[in-house]
């Protein structure tokens, strides 16, 4: 089993080859051209490939392929733009050796791009994966024609990499799913709050408290999701979304097969409501306070509300909010947690006291935009002497403005926000109504059909 990606380098051609030349003199000067270099550099590093023996070149010569490549471009005048494309093939750990790694690399790379193109193919010894990396050039050698990377192509190398490692006696991804962004790969990795961890916690919880696949659908929608369990393959998303996401997608057991099998077997009845649950110190007055479907001014209140919703407040609180509405915004609580500190701050709770504020900065901005204006007019006739402590003055005017322009774009934030915060509030309090309503009419069904009988 092998996985694919391939993405384009940019750059500019004429600084590359000064770079090539001579990098001793171009390095501090030329620092656009450094992810190239680190690129070239990377694939071939003598530590990952045993001293080079697994690096191997398609249409060029190993010692000078950067140099062919460049003379490729300057002969069909391609030297801007993308200028090369570079790739990786990995492979699942202990299921290939190194030697068969780099022959599939070969074989993949001169099916896909070896009667037009200069290509490096390496493959990697350091890491518990075994991998190939690909780099070849933009420009064809044939005709000059640059590369164009589409979705065929994608479809193409995954498809050519498949049957190639096939052939080897290798594993092969059936039903292969599109991956996720490389900043929520990170921010994953990271243990930080996605879209796609949420789905996984919420999902979880559907199966520990559902005895089969119609339960779990009831108990998503009761959190605020839209569901298509038809088909093969099941899928949820929020409203806020467009796009469905793919349970097998969220984990690769979670198919309609898996999930009829296995759901049930432990549960020790059949389906636990959604709900969503407060804090135990929360202050009463802020329960009290919060109507749900109700348009208030006092923003400063709502923000405080939905800050114990997320289990941001009270402090050191183990409370950890149910709702995939509330959950997503835990990755802002930074930005949250700042528009708090500075409606505190400048004491604002109404959106007359937020009006105001803008107003006031305003005004204060436009001010020192002239005196700037005029410190700028007195440094043109000012003598020598008198220009330096001018230009401090007029450093200190702009740092202000500055901060008055930071303090402006928060402003603006909070009341972008607060209409937000007030829509997911409703919508998940319109959640645990219909909730509700739903136990309330299986209660009653319940007491009639004990009475019938």
């Amino acid at each position: 089993m092998a996985t694919t990606s391939l993405w384009h380098i940019k750059g500019r051609l004429k600084d590359l080859i000064a770079y090539v030349e001579n990098p001793e003199k171009t390095v501090a000067n030329n620092t656009s051209l450094q992810p190239l270099w680190e690129v070239m550099s990377y694939v071939g590093r003598p530590e990952a490939t045993e001293q080079g023996e697994y690096v191997s070149t398609i249409n060029c010569l190993k010692e000078i392929a950067l140099q062919q490549m460049i003379l490729t471009k300057k002969q069909y005048d391609k030297e801007n733009g993308y200028i090369a494309w570079h790739g990786y093939q990995s492979f699942k750990p202990d299921e290939v050796t190194a030697k068969e790694a780099h022959e599939i690399g070969l074989q993949t790379s001169r099916e896909m791009w070896g009667d037009r193109y200069q290509i490096i193919v390496t493959t990697h010894l350091d890491k518990d994966h075994l991998h190939n990396h690909f780099c070849f050039n933009s420009v064809s050698f044939i005709d000059g024609e640059k590369y164009d990377y589409s979705k065929a192509e994608q479809r193409k190398l995954r498809s050519v990499s498949d049957r190639i490692c096939a052939e080897h006696g290798l594993s092969v991804i059936k039903n292969p799913h599109k991956a996720p962004t490389r900043q929520v790969w990170l921010d994953e990795k990271s243990g930080k709050p996605t879209r796609y961890n949420v789905y996984r916690e919420d999902m979880r919880e559907a199966i520990d408290y559902s005895r089969s696949p119609k339960y779990i659908e009831e108990y998503l929608q009761r959190k605020g999701y839209i569901t298509d369990f038809t088909g093969k393959h099941w899928k949820i998303r929020l409203p806020q979304y467009e796009h469905f996401t793919r349970l097998d997608a969220l984990d690769e057991r979670w198919t309609p097969e898996n999930l009829k099998w296995s759901v049930g077997r432990y549960a020790s009845f059949g389906s636990r409501r959604a709900y969503i649950s407060y804090p135990k110190d929360m202050p009463q007055d802020l329960k009290d306070w919060f109507q749900p479907f109700r348009r208030t001014s006092h923003i400063y209140r709502l923000y405080l509300h939905y800050c114990y919703l997320l289990g941001y407040l009270p402090k050191n609180t183990d409370y950890k909010p149910t709702s995939p509405y509330l959950k997503e915004d835990l990755k802002k609580l930074g930005e949250i947690s700042e528009q708090v500190r500075y409606m505190g701050k400048y004491h604002i709770e109404t959106f007359d006291d937020l009006y105001a504020d803008r107003a006031k900065i305003e005004s204060d901005m436009n001010r020192l935009i002239e005196i700037r204006a005029k410190l700028q007019n007195k440094i043109r006739r000012a003598t020598p002497a008198k220009k330096e402590a001018l230009r401090e003055e007029k450093a200190g005017v702009t740092a202000r403005i500055m901060e008055l322009r930071k303090q402006l774009k928060t402003n603006k934030a909070i009341e972008e926000r607060s209409v937000k915060i007030q829509e997911k509030t409703d919508m998940f309090f319109a959640n645990e109504i219909v909730a509700q309503k739903v136990k309330e009419q299986k209660i009653r069904e319940r007491q009639k059909g004990g009475w019938e009988r």
